[in-house]
């Protein structure tokens, strides 16, 4: 009997031509974890790229990375500064990757949540 492939190794393992909505259907709730973590990241550097992002991330979240990206940017939480580095990751031999920051709607969103934080801890003590 074979062994069941973690989501990890499948990941690894997916061809490039892996389409976005196959990533997704693997687990929306390991996307939306990585989601969070970028807008936390955001919220916490001006300027950023996934070269930062995969320093902090558990190695399962790097596959959704693109994929939380790429929403965050749809919704207009976040956008390209214009800038691009080079690519850390070995495999990818220096490739250009986009440097993001949060929009004004990013920042709207955080200080909300930041004020509903701060009420709750109020209304809690």
């Amino acid at each position: 009997m074979t062994r069941r492939l973690t989501p990890a190794e499948r990941l690894a393992s997916a061809e490039k031509d892996l389409l976005l909505e196959e990533l997704a259907e693997q687990s929306s709730w390991d996307q939306f974890l990585v989601e969070q973590a970028v807008f936390h990241f955001g919220q916490r550097h001006d300027e950023w790229s996934c070269n930062d992002l995969r320093d902090v991330l558990p190695e399962l979240g790097h596959g959704f990375l693109g994929a939380a990206i790429n929403s965050l940017r749809t919704a207009g939480i976040i956008a390209h500064t214009g800038r691009m580095v080079p690519s850390t990751q070995v495999n990818t031999h220096g490739h250009r990757i986009s440097v993001w920051q949060l929009t004004d709607k990013g920042r709207q969103i955080a200080a909300k949540r930041r004020d509903g934080r701060n009420q709750q801890q109020a209304e809690a003590a």
